[in-house]
């Protein structure tokens, strides 16, 4: 586990760790290198919520109305999956080309996807876009930890958190503004020139030094093919099961099955190679494997307020779309708060201490939300939310932190990876298992099927039904559900991380490294 000039300490020596190589200090090329992060960074975040907006004009331009859920779902799954694999490829041939051609896939699925003519066209042009954007979130996290030493790195995950909180609020208005006032294929194309100059930032001002200490092994293709294949698979059962095909039909259990072959083949291959994609030391060291389970859980939790707390707000409280919109919304704006204040809880506490406090309240503030009055103010789940974002910034950031400064350079990208993929994946069967929990839960109150989706469609014309009451009753006690399940997926990664997770995460520190004689920068530090 250990490096070349590499000691393990523990969280004793937190105050003194230099970022395992990273070398503390402050120079223009690193500000531009940042720059462009935050900028490559926004492009993946607010590309969902942005395109969301103009769905209407898009169906109506290509038609495909259908399918038009696979806008989302095939650039998920292509984002997810590939995770592992470029974390496993930035610790091989280093961030910069991988970050590059991250970029350089986003950039040439927005400009397919502007000039497509239907919808499958365009559908096969946002999964190149999900390919490119894999690239980009796994290896700006990795790089945000190799360019600051430990003690500074909460200020940069304090801006990337700030950046997703931005696009969150920006994109559905941005979106809804070229949607009304454009065509929409300048949602696409607008990505061009902010794009092209991050990666004109990341080749002129991103150098990292030869390494010739790192052996480099054959890379893991047929790993790689069978991850990607394997976590397709598997994605798509969770994400069209209940939605287009029962969950007992034999579409259904068929890609489960199948799912579970690949998962099989996939342990077969990666057993056998010489530099697999997704090595067993990421579930064989405990605070990986920890971590792993405790944000597969945070995506898992935070399905209850992104996707269901929006037509709570429109049916429950009765509030347009904007105003549902920043109820959510304020949650985006103490999270990045606290992450950046959790340095100096986790310098006293520890990294899994920290954590810990953060989900326990988490919990707590989950369990509030079922005991709101009904129907209640918009002030009240606005609250919960602000609360909820300032635990979760104290949960999250102190364990992707404590993890990446847990492994070496070489390591380092893998680690990030996984962990960013087990988020993805918790979100992903969140929405299904708790899509299927709101769906029970309306059937039971309302004598029959049905779904949220549905119900809250018919309350947007009250005089359609002649019970409107009833049904704002039963959202209600369906969201209510759906908040209880957030909670128990709260107590499962506080278990982990009570019973899994070791009390002291094992710092390393290295020793730090010489400048180059050619003037370059010194490992993990831009110019």
């Amino acid at each position: 586990m250990q490096g070349e000039g590499i000691s393990v300490t523990g969280e004793d020596g937190v105050d003194g760790v230099d970022g395992q190589g990273a070398i503390p200090g402050r120079s223009r090329g690193r500000g531009a290198v940042v720059a462009a992060l935050m900028l490559s960074m926004a492009l993946t975040a607010i590309d969902t919520t942005i395109v969301s907006t103009a769905v209407p004009q898009i169906v109506g331009s290509l038609g495909g109305f259908s399918i038009f859920s696979w806008l989302f779902s095939g650039y998920l799954l292509a984002a997810t999956v590939t995770l592992p694999v470029y974390g496993k490829l930035s610790d091989t041939f280093g961030r910069k080309p991988v970050l590059i051609a991250g970029c350089v896939l986003f950039l040439l699925g927005s400009a397919l996807c502007a000039l497509a003519w239907d919808m499958g066209s365009l559908i096969a042009f946002r999964v190149v876009q999900g390919l490119g954007g894999g690239a980009i979130q796994g290896t700006v996290q990795t790089l945000a930890a190799d360019l600051y030493p430990l003690k500074e790195r909460p200020k940069i995950q304090a801006k990337l958190s700030t950046v997703w909180a931005t696009s969150a609020v920006a994109g559905p208005a941005v979106g809804g503004l070229i949607a009304s006032y454009a065509d929409w294929r300048w949602i696409f194309l607008i990505n061009l020139p902010i794009g092209a100059f991050a990666l004109w930032l990341i080749v002129r001002h991103l150098h990292e030094p030869e390494r010739g200490t790192v052996r480099r092994g054959r890379v893991d293709w047929p790993g790689a093919l069978a991850v990607f294949a394997c976590g397709g698979v598997l994605l798509t059962a969770l994400v069209q099961g209940g939605v287009a095909w029962d969950w007992l039909s034999a579409p259904s259990l068929a890609l489960f099955a199948g799912g579970l072959a690949l998962v099989a083949l996939v342990v077969l291959i990666e057993r056998r190679a010489e530099e697999p994609i997704i090595p067993g030391w990421v579930w064989r060291r405990r605070t990986i494997a920890a971590v792993n389970l405790a944000l597969g859980a945070l995506g898992l939790l935070m399905v209850a307020p992104t996707v269901f707390l929006p037509t709570y707000a429109q049916s429950v409280l009765g509030l347009a779309p904007v105003a549902a919109g920043f109820v959510l919304s304020v949650m985006t704006l103490s999270w990045p708060v606290s992450a950046a204040l959790s340095q100096h809880v986790y310098r006293r506490l520890g990294f899994r201490n920290t954590a810990v406090t953060g989900i326990s309240a988490a919990a707590l503030i989950l369990l509030a939300f079922p005991l709101l009055p009904y129907p209640g103010e918009a002030w009240q789940p606005a609250l919960i939310m602000l609360l909820l974002g300032a635990a979760l910034g104290l949960f999250q950031l102190p364990l992707i932190v404590g993890v990446q400064s847990t492994v070496g350079w070489a390591e380092r990208g893998t680690a990030t990876g996984s962990i960013l993929f087990c988020r993805q994946i918790g979100q992903t069967l969140g929405a299904a298992l708790f899509g299927a929990v709101a769906n029970g839960v309306l059937s039971a109150r309302l004598g029959g099927s049905g779904s949220l989706d549905s119900v809250a469609r018919v309350l947007d014309d009250p005089g359609s039904v002649a019970d409107p009451e009833r049904l704002r009753r039963a959202v209600d006690a369906a969201v209510d559900a759906v908040y209880v399940g957030a909670c128990c997926a709260a107590v499962l990664a506080l278990l982990v991380l009570l019973f899994v997770a070791p009390r002291r995460f094992p710092v390393l520190t290295e020793e730090r490294p010489e400048p180059r004689p050619d003037g370059l920068p010194s490992p993990q530090q831009a110019d």
